[in-house]
């Protein structure tokens, strides 16, 4: 009798660590989803930013045209990303043609003058701070519920019920990896 009453409990505390193990990855699970969705969230402010930019640029800029349609192209790709993997090549598509556009902004003197240039810069560059904060957020949430899969004992329950892992945010551009060069020279 008391080997049935140990079988007994021995099933039910498989049974409860199965089910809290079950609750722990789906509450990592919805929390990589808020962070992609944090993302997606400064992303689209990013986006909505852009075209007010260019609009701001455009009539300064009529030689650089070619540079104000690489960054409205970057940005409709982006815009149509998926998954976190598509959006890390394609917003750092978009990145480097901001970048190209900030610079050559800095050669036009009533552009660097002018305040809704001023101002739009500084929005884009709050905003790409806040997406690389998302970004560390959503990838360190994202490692935690991958190791979580695949740890054991916790991996049988992930297998069992059919989770799989998250693709972390990476840099696949191999411009972005490149140290950016500073001149504080005063020379002109």
């Amino acid at each position: 009798m008391i080997a049935l009453y140990v079988i007994i409990g021995v099933i039910v505390l498989l049974g409860l660590w199965a089910i809290g193990t079950y609750n722990r990855l789906i509450g990592l699970r919805n929390q990589t989803q808020n962070g992609w969705k944090q993302i997606d969230v400064q992303l689209k402010r990013r986006h909505d930013l852009i075209p007010n930019l260019v609009n701001t640029v455009r009539g300064e800029m009529e030689f650089e045209r070619d540079t104000l349609t690489q960054v409205v192209e970057a940005r409709a790709k982006a815009v149509t990303a998926t998954g976190p993997a598509d959006a890390a090549k394609k917003e750092g598509e978009l990145t480097q043609a901001l970048g190209r556009l900030f610079g050559l902004a800095e050669n036009y003197p009533t552009l660097k003058a002018n305040e809704n240039v001023k101002a739009l810069q500084e929005e884009l560059t709050a905003t790409e701070n806040k997406i690389g904060f998302a970004r560390q957020f959503y990838n360190d949430i994202a490692t935690k519920f991958n190791t979580a899969q695949q740890t054991f004992p916790s991996n049988l329950v992930a297998s069992s019920f059919g989770f799989t892992p998250s693709e972390l945010f990476e840099i696949t551009a191999p411009a972005e990896r490149e140290v950016p060069t500073v001149d504080l020279s005063f020379k002109k």
